[in-house]
């Protein structure tokens, strides 16, 4: 099947469904921003570290499957020149009605996350990519396209998922799939005609090698990480924290 047609549809869904990862911020948050009062998150619950990003002030960003208006639009506030790639029409709608309301300077562009090529090589300063590869069937082109486009020295910020939370069932906890988890390799044929049915996005659960180590194949170095959770509001946070961020830079070439 279409993966990526399945999921824009499935996300286009959320943002008429108001998800909480469509619904943008607040005009207070993007006055806080301005007054040096910010937080965004790659994972559910705990804000990136402020000193994970330099000085923001002409900042060429991409906001890579991070539509919804919810990052591009406070990073911008803060002064950075933001473009936000996404796969979801609507979810793009959701930055543009805050950029053109509030003068922000948004670009947005359309696309799937393994296909950077609209953008040339050396483009951005930094990649601010929220929790999404999971949507994606194979996460490495991921990482060689953010090493192209990417400037030299140039940050990559992500959230990814532990792969294990796909391999354990909701109801007990216990180890039922196989890794790498798929959703349409790993569940049965009812569950996954059900997703379809209810137009849930179809998710992957890469494995270790590819999330990380896929990222150090592609030529970058990671410089910090942390663990976050579900903030309480699934079972698993009681054994084991679901999410991590991690931070990259690419390294200049040797001469």
């Amino acid at each position: 099947m279409d993966i990526v047609k399945h999921n824009r549809s499935a996300w286009d869904n959320y943002v008429d469904q108001k998800d909480r990862w469509t619904i943008p911020v607040s005009e207070q948050e993007l006055e806080n921003a301005k007054s040096g009062k910010w937080t965004i998150v790659l994972t559910p619950k705990k804000p990136v570290p402020h000193d994970w990003f330099p000085n923001l002030k002409g900042l060429k960003i991409l906001g890579l499957a991070s539509g919804g208006g919810q990052q591009g639009p406070v990073l911008a506030a803060l002064g950075a020149n933001v473009t936000i790639f996404d796969n979801s029409e609507k979810q793009l709608g959701q930055d543009r009605i805050l950029s053109d309301q509030f003068n922000l300077g948004i670009k947005t562009v359309q696309g799937d996350m393994r296909d950077l090529s609209v953008f040339a090589d050396n483009s951005f300063d930094l990649i601010f990519n929220p929790c999404s590869v999971l949507f994606v069937d194979n996460v490495l082109p991921v990482w060689e396209e953010c090493f192209r486009i990417l400037n030299p020295d140039g940050i990559l910020m992500t959230g990814l998922i532990n792969p294990i939370s796909f391999q354990l069932n909701d109801e007990g906890l216990n180890l039922i799939y196989k890794q790498p988890f798929s959703d349409l390799n790993s569940l049965h044929t009812k569950k996954l005609d059900e997703l379809k049915q209810k137009k849930e996005a179809l998710a992957f659960g890469h494995s270790l090698t590819d999330l990380i180590g896929g990222q150090l194949h592609a030529g970058f170095l990671l410089t910090a990480m942390y663990e976050d959770d579900w903030g309480g509001e699934s079972k698993v946070d009681e054994y084991f924290p679901s999410f991590l961020a991690t931070r990259a830079i690419k390294k200049q070439q040797e001469n």
